[in-house]
């Protein structure tokens, strides 16, 4: 498992997918959203915007992070 460090507060889903490189644009950072392809502290998550806080993980293609 593999971390990232927020830079301030939050970071929104979407723009973390694209950051890490997991995705190629923000259209299919929404895309992979939006047909539950990708987890949240183990849960699927369809919110786009949703505010990823520092002990959060995020799962997407066999990779996972944790947020610090």
């Amino acid at each position: 498992m593999n971390s990232f460090e927020i830079k301030g507060e939050y970071i929104h889903l979407n723009q973390l997918l694209k950051v890490l490189g997991w995705v190629n644009d923000g259209a299919m950072a929404n895309d992979v959203i939006d047909n539950e392809l990708v987890k949240v502290n183990g849960q699927i998550e369809t919110r786009r915007r949703n505010k990823i806080i520092a002990g959060m993980s995020v799962s997407f293609n066999g990779k996972t992070l944790t947020c610090s």
